[in-house]
This record gives structure tokens, sequence and C-alpha cells, in this order.
């Protein structure tokens, strides 16, 4: 999302021959390859252990920090594997989204009228508070050292990007709608 609308503010003219079927495709496809690879590869990993104590994981869904907790082997190399794919799963993703925000915002404020740039901002704030709040709680719980956090605080991170935060987007965005706003505010008017 943040190259498409990079491209659509400061490339508006080239837009529709930038952002082709192929390239959507090709940048989904990127996402989905190295979200398996890295999650495949910490499978592996977590298979060579062997686990004696409880069955139970402490979490709400099979995090793979939580499920390394429960083994009785030596962890340390799995937590040196996540902090060294950490800088180019969450934290390169991060600063391409980052650079091309701070793109934008360039562009941005080149825009004569103050009208057109606050529409403009309008239209890219609530995206990049997403990011920020998204990648914020991966980068926080996945790299940092497992005795930083206690369970339940890795589970109050893991309910902000997996649960919070995806509610959030759909709602964020509706309330650009003009007909969505004005709904809202004859709801609330009207009691």
């Amino acid at each position: 999302m943040a190259y498409d609308r990079y491209v659509a503010i400061c490339k508006p003219l080239h837009y529709p021959l930038i952002m082709n079927k192929k390239i959507c495709i090709l940048l989904a496809a990127a996402s989905w390859i190295t979200g398996s690879l890295d999650l495949s590869s910490l499978i592996i990993y977590i298979s060579q252990y062997s686990f004696c104590d409880s069955n139970e994981i402490n979490h709400f869904y099979c995090d793979p920090n939580a499920l390394v907790k429960l083994s009785c082997s030596d962890t340390h190399n799995f937590e040196i594997l996540v902090l060294s794919e950490g800088p180019f799963v969450a934290v390169t993703p991060f600063l391409l989204t980052l650079s091309s925000y701070i793109f934008i915002i360039v562009a941005i404020l080149k825009i004569r009228s103050s009208e057109g740039r606050r529409k403009t901002f309008s239209t890219c704030s609530s995206h990049l508070i997403i990011v920020l709040l998204f990648y914020g709680t991966i980068i926080c719980v996945y790299m940092s050292p497992s005795s930083m956090f206690s369970p339940e605080e890795e589970k109050m991170f893991a309910l902000l990007y997996t649960v919070f935060i995806p509610m959030l987007n759909p709602l964020i965005y509706s309330m650009r709608n003009k007909e969505v706003k004005n709904a809202l505010r004859n709801l609330i008017f009207r009691k």
C-alpha cells in the first residue's frame, strides 16, 4: 500500500503504467514468499527441539516464541536466529515503507493549496498510523530478548498486531468516506 500511495501521489500521471497487474502480483508474491520462508525456517528450527514439560502454550495462538518457551532444549540459537532474521523480515519492509512516506510527505509539502495538502495528507496519514503501530509492536516483540517481556505482555502485543490493528484498518478508512461520517454523525446526534 505504501508503494501504491507513493506512486499515486508522487507520480500520478504514471500510475497506470507503474502499478499494473504484474507489479501488484509481484508485490503480493514477494510478501507471501518472504513471510513463508521466514516462518518455514523457524518451524524447521523449532521441530529439532525436545519438549518435556507442559504441552499447553501460554498464548492465544501458536506463536514461535511461546512455543520455544516450552522446550527443555537450549533455545539460545533460536533467539539468535530470530534476532538475525528480524532486520530482513521486519525492519527492512518498515524502512522501505517509511522511506516511501518520506517521499510522499515531501510531495505533499510541495502542493500549493492548503486544501490540496490537507486532502492528500488525510489520505495517507491513516495508513501511516496503522503502519507505525503494526511494525512498532512486531519489532518490539520479535526484535527484543525473550526475557524482556512477560508472557502476558507478549500476548498483549500480539493481540495488538493480530486483532486490534487489523480491526482499526477498515474503521479508519471508512471514516474518510463522507457518507459513513454523516451516518455516524446522524446516529450520535439522534440520541
